[in-house]
């Protein structure tokens, strides 16, 4: 499981630092009524994509084990029957997808990335499968970024060659740690030199776009340790590296016992400190909080997020964003078979957002980002709000939000750092 993409809990609050966790705005308000719904389309009966492209997320829950911070929708993996039933709700789901009003005027679908839990236990010819459903009920541009998570242990050279023979055009590993005292406190059965291995193997097989995920803050992680890790993974020369600090979110076996004991404030802020510098000395972008690409690397599936556009989903927990709807599917396995199985998309939370709601988001998630947003966007959240006026203001002041002059105000370095207690006034 990496945190590039995946599902996350609804609305991830702060973590410890200040520095705003990932990000993927989720369905929050329970909607009983969302599986009576008479049509077959749920909540999604009447959604239409306000754009002419979409991205796709498709929840692959299963794991060998589940990390002890991890809070995500995950399944174990008991065995391939298991697997193949789940191939075949989801081949099935994106079928039923396909049929709905919202493919009416065939937009483009962009990116199609799996994440979970542990997309890289499916067998190639199982992606190939999900792969062709897609194709053939949408219209997946020729160009479409394709990537799934993998976790190092259970990829390897010829594995990822068969990813790319089937379409696969990025892959995004979940390292977290080059510790190995370190990763088998989180639960993790790689170790340091099989993340490397996996990186080797991801290039051999002919991947131009690979990506390294990372955590920072975590129990027994000093600034030294972190240096020495970032390194050696900076030193594989990734196209983009993704990095969050550890959170202790609800659902989670450290969420529910407690984590060991980890690094103070100043050292967690440390380790991120030092890995923008590095990663710029490595020629790295740093375009977004928690993310650094190579030029012409950014990833595309996660500035959908960001950019606050349109996206399906599909898996059990799988959540997507159409129209003014946002969706959750439900999260039990057997259930998501099961009503897919009645013909039904397996939808279990939906909302619309207000006006002033849509606004925060946008404000919130394109400030995450180095690009900012249209300076206009945060005069009309403030028109009217003398407080909120006054908080930018101040901002302003100590350097933390800029306004570039030609109409776009984003955050500083600094200001990324503080960037949640902002978040917060502008919802």
């Amino acid at each position: 499981m990496s945190r590039t993409q995946t599902e996350r809990s609804a609305r991830s609050g702060p973590d410890r630092t200040g520095l705003a966790g990932s990000l993927t705005p989720l369905p929050t308000t329970p909607a009983p009524d969302a599986l009576s719904n008479t049509s077959p389309f749920g909540a999604l009966a009447e959604a239409a994509p306000t754009g002419s492209e979409l991205g796709f997320y498709i929840h692959v829950p299963f794991c060998r084990k589940r990390c002890y911070y991890c809070s995500f929708n995950t399944a174990p993996l008991e065995d391939r029957a298991s697997v193949e039933r789940y191939v075949r709700s989801v081949v099935a789901e994106i079928g039923l997808l396909s049929t709905a009003p919202l493919n009416r005027r065939r937009p483009a679908i962009v990116t199609v990335f799996f994440g979970g839990g542990t997309p890289s236990l499916l067998e190639p010819d199982e992606l190939a499968a999900i792969l062709s459903a897609t194709r053939d009920g949408f219209a997946l541009s020729p160009d479409a970024e394709i990537t799934v998570e993998c976790n190092p242990e259970s990829v390897s050279r010829e594995k990822l060659e068969a990813y790319r023979a089937v379409g696969v055009n990025r892959v995004s590993l979940g390292v977290q740690s080059m510790d190995d005292a370190i990763l088998p406190v989180l639960g993790r059965l790689h170790d340091a030199r099989g993340a490397g291995a996996a990186f080797v193997a991801a290039r051999a097989a002919g991947f131009a776009n690979v990506s390294v995920d990372l955590m920072y803050g975590l129990p027994g992680l000093d600034v030294a340790g972190w240096q020495g890790g970032i390194e050696s993974v900076l030193s594989w020369q990734p196209d983009h590296v993704s990095a969050y600090g550890l959170t202790l979110d609800a659902g989670s076996l450290w969420g529910a016992t407690g984590a060991p004991a980890v690094p103070a404030e100043e050292t967690t802020v440390a380790q991120y400190r030092l890995l923008c510098e590095r990663a710029a000395a490595h020629g790295l972008d740093h375009y977004e909080i928690s993310n650094w690409a190579r030029p012409g690397f950014r990833s595309v599936h996660n500035q959908i997020y960001w950019r606050r556009a349109e996206y399906l989903a599909a898996g059990p927990g799988g959540c997507g964003f159409v129209g003014d709807v946002r969706y959750g599917n439900v999260k039990p396995v057997a259930r998501y078979r099961a009503l897919v199985d009645e013909g039904r998309l397996p939808i279990e939370t939906f909302e619309r957002l207000t006006d002033r709601q849509a606004l925060g988001e946008r404000l919130i998630l394109g400030l995450r980002t180095a690009d900012g947003v249209p300076s206009g966007w945060l005069a009309e959240r403030a028109d009217g709000d003398d407080r909120l006026a006054r908080v930018l203001e101040t901002w302003r002041g100590r350097g933390l939000l800029i306004d570039d002059g030609v109409g776009r105000s984003r955050l500083s370095a600094a200001g990324f750092l503080l960037s949640d207690a902002l978040f917060v006034d502008l919802l």
